[in-house]
């Protein structure tokens, strides 16, 4: 039976917002969470950027039974992979073990803030190795003295470590970062319910082990309304994101989306009430062999009223697959 998620956007709410969502998903029934950590909302119209592990943390306290996960952060820019490392520890800790940290290779668009740059893709996966390699590390205890191509890492040590280190979970788009996921992280992370990606995550090692989605949906009782809401703050998701990756604010992403309209989002958002509709969508995360699905509502002001649906007609009708 596939896992159904719920996903705290962090562009779309405020952080007090955001924990009040989650305890109302853990009531009504989902199986896990998952937290953008972004610097940035992708599009002005969003309206928010709260810090991530702040509201992780209030998150662990004001719930009891939901797992909780990054989804994902960028252990090579922003923030520093040894700071990176004391943090998940630390959410371990706070959460009953309940917490995993997805890492990813990042987008221009929140890690351009420190002024490091924006290298090249295979640059960022060679950081991205490097960096879970350094919290591996930490995880194990003792400590760690690191100088690699691009991090340094002098006299660490996690004074705070969890029985269990939080599991690993490494965003994958493409072949080699479905070999990095695949040789070093516990489970696969993805966007687009492609059977490729876990196949290749399979063959570099992580056959077994699980794979988690995001899927973007709208509920609204008036499809219209819905559809309108989906493409005034989630048309970004139509450029790819090989595009996504790449642009380095809202007005960029405003720009490279201008020409898009609402029809364009139909296929790839489902809007309106149709549980089938979700349904349908779900399962082409399963059949390309995801365990784990986070579903995001659009809208940070309608969060209540899609919690309300999901508990009575969605989440029953997901429990099918």
């Amino acid at each position: 039976m596939v896992h159904i998620g719920y996903t705290m956007m962090t562009e779309q709410a405020g952080p007090r917002d955001l924990v009040d969502h989650l305890v109302g998903a853990e009531r009504a029934g989902f199986d896990f969470s998952v937290i953008s950590d972004h610097y940035f909302p992708w599009l002005d119209s969003q309206g928010h950027a709260p810090y991530a592990w702040s509201v992780l943390g209030a998150a662990a306290q004001a719930t009891d039974r939901i797992p909780l996960m990054t989804y994902v952060t960028c252990p090579t820019f922003r923030y520093h992979p040894a700071v990176v490392a004391q943090k998940a520890a630390t959410m371990q800790l706070l959460s009953g073990g309940r917490f995993r940290l997805g890492l990813g290779s990042g987008e221009n668009l929140n890690e351009h803030v420190v002024g490091a740059g924006w290298p090249a893709p295979h640059v960022r996966l060679e950081m991205l190795e490097e960096a879970v390699d350094i919290i591996r590390s930490l995880f194990e205890g003792g400590t760690v003295t690191h100088h690699g191509t691009h991090f340094d890492v002098d006299n660490a040590r996690l004074w705070d470590l969890p029985e269990q280190p939080p599991p690993i979970g490494i965003a994958a788009s493409g072949p080699r970062s479905c070999e990095l996921a695949g040789q070093y992280g516990d489970l696969l992370v993805a966007v687009e319910p492609n059977r490729g990606l876990v196949d290749a995550f399979a063959a570099h090692g992580g056959s077994g082990k699980p794979c988690v989605g995001q899927l973007a949906l709208c509920y609204d009782t008036d499809r219209d309304a819905a559809l309108a809401r989906a493409h005034d703050q989630f048309r970004w998701a139509a450029g790819g994101w090989e595009v996504n990756a790449e642009l380095p604010g809202p007005a960029g992403f405003a720009g490279a989306t201008q020409h898009t309209r609402p029809e364009d989002l139909t296929d790839a958002i489902p809007c309106g009430d149709d549980v089938d509709a979700v349904v349908e969508a779900v399962r082409g995360y399963t059949d390309a062999g995801f365990t784990d699905v986070a579903v995001v509502q659009i809208g940070g002001d309608h969060q209540e009223p899609f919690l309300e649906w999901a508990e009575s007609k969605l989440l029953p009708a997901l429990r099918e697959l």
